[in-house]
């Protein structure tokens, strides 16, 4: 949704991120590699279970809007915590599916 095929676009202003001049474009390049790694995590979360997104490549303001974006598709809740995405639930394929739409190269993680 964020990118063109000249580039990615800013997610607070939607203009491309070589004319954008709001602060998130101002900031530094976020770490990752840009592969959507999906796991699934039970342990520690007091039995519950929770679909973790990790390694893209986006600012925090990007993955803000992305984790907005993917939470409303899979009707669940959520947070953005230590530059990975933790949706409530198991939503593997869905996250698979809609990222890559979105145009992420996706992986599933773990077992």
């Amino acid at each position: 949704m964020y990118s063109t095929e000249s580039g990615r676009m800013c997610p607070v202003c939607r203009q491309p991120i070589a004319v954008c001049s709001c602060a998130s474009a101002a900031r530094a390049k976020p770490s990752g590699d840009g592969i959507a790694r999906i796991r699934r995590e039970v342990g520690g979360r007091g039995g519950k279970t929770v679909t973790v997104v990790a390694g893209l490549n986006l600012d925090d303001a990007a993955l803000a809007a992305l984790s907005r974006r993917l939470k409303a598709a899979c009707g669940t809740g959520g947070t953005v915590k230590d530059r990975t995405l933790e949706f409530q639930g198991d939503h593997r394929d869905q996250l698979i599916a809609l990222l890559t739409r979105e145009g992420f190269e996706t992986r599933r993680a773990g077992g």
